[in-house]
Order: structure tokens, then C-alpha cells, then sequence
């Protein structure tokens, strides 16, 4: 019986339809936590914020290269991972500018909106899963989300020890981890993307 291509169509779709889920769910954490971290004066929330913008341009280009061929794909991953190089370098040089002038962060916002980021990430997580052990830029999207969960584990506790402690360095070391953390992962992606895409030119 010949193969008329029907298992590779669901496939896509069944990508295309957890994709665009992941998409709208981190654009939309995106946009609250950018807010919020700007109202609580948070570094470690901003990180995050920018995290999950990375995330939900990883995802679109994910969405982007379903179909596509392997080089087409490990470029996009490779494009992924130099986007999160320079937002994580950002974080480091906002983190850098806080300590310098000063910030109070409000603990209560970073905690709040810690946790809903964090059930945001796990649910996508969960609905990503499958996809990890798939093509070079599915295993991006992956990892990005798998980074979000440690960086709002971490944002949640930086937010008790800033309200414990009354000081805003624990936001500030928060940031700066999220920071090299996202620079971590990007050159892991970086990495891969490379040796995907010297396979699709062998």
C-alpha cells in the first residue's frame, strides 16, 4: 500500500495546533509580566517577561518551518538562539543599570505573577512534550519552555527573600541568573541548530 503522506499531515497539524496554543499563551505572559515587572520595579521579572517573548518567537518560528526543509528548520533554530543571546545579554546590562540607580521591587507582584507564569509554563510544557525528541526546531521550543519553569521557580523565590529580608538584591541576582541562564540554552540551541543544519548539507 503506498504512502499517501496522510501520518506526516496529522503530525503537522497536531504541531501547528500546540504551537499556536504556546504562542498565544506566551505572547499573553509576555505582556503581563513586562507589565508587571515594570510596576514592581522587578528585574527578575522583566527577565522573565523577556524570556517568554523569546519563547513565543521561537514558537512562531517553529509555526513557520512545519513543512519546511531541514536546513530551513535548523536556520530557524539557529535564528532562535542568537534572538535569546542578545535578550539574555540585554537582561544583564538592565540588571547592571537597577543596581547602580537603585529599585524596590515589590515582592507580593514578583510572587503573584511568578506563579501564574510558572502554571502558564507548566501546561506548556506538558502539551510540548511530545515534540522533544522531534526536529531541531521543536527541540527549541522545548527547551526555551523547560528554561521558563526554573527561571519562575526562581523569580517566586527571590520574591520571598526580597519580603523577608527587606532588600532588592535578591531580585537583582534572580535577573542576572535568569540572564545567563537564557545565554546558557541559546548557545545550547546555537549548538544544535549547527550540527542539524551540517547534516541536512552532507
Amino acid at each position: 500500500m503506498s504512502d499517501c503522506g496522510c501520518h506526516h499531515e496529522a503530525k503537522s497539524q497536531q504541531e501547528r495546533s500546540v504551537l499556536t496554543i504556546a504562542l498565544g499563551l506566551n505572547a499573553a505572559m509576555a505582556v503581563i509580566g513586562g507589565v508587571a515587572g515594570w510596576i514592581a520595579q522587578s528585574t527578575g521579572l522583566l527577565a522573565d517577561a523577556l524570556d517568554m517573548l523569546s519563547d513565543a518567537a521561537a514558537y512562531a518560528i517553529g509555526l513557520v518551518a512545519i513543512g519546511r526543509t531541514a536546513r530551513f528548520k535548523a536556520n530557524s533554530a539557529l535564528l532562535s538562539g542568537i534572538v535569546l543571546v542578545i535578550l539574555g545579554a540585554g537582561i544583564l546590562v538592565e540588571v547592571g543599570r537597577r543596581v547602580m540607580y537603585g529599585a524596590e521591587p515589590a515582592s507580593l507582584w514578583m510572587i503573584g505573577t511568578a506563579v501564574l507564569s510558572l502554571i502558564v509554563n507548566l501546561t506548556v510544557l506538558r502539551l510540548l512534550a511530545p515534540l522533544k525528541s522531534g526536529e531541531v526546531h521543536l527541540r527549541a521550543t522545548w527547551l526555551f519552555t523547560r528554561a521558563d519553569v526554573i527561571a519562575n521557580l526562581g523569580v517566586i523565590s527571590a520574591g520571598f527573600l526580597v519580603l523577608v529580608l527587606g532588600t532588592p538584591y535578591p531580585d537583582f541576582v534572580i535577573g542576572a541568573l535568569i540572564g545567563l541562564y537564557v545565554m546558557k540554552e541559546a548557545l545550547e540551541i546555537i549548538r544544535d541548530a549547527r550540527e542539524s543544519r551540517g547534516h541536512a548539507d552532507a
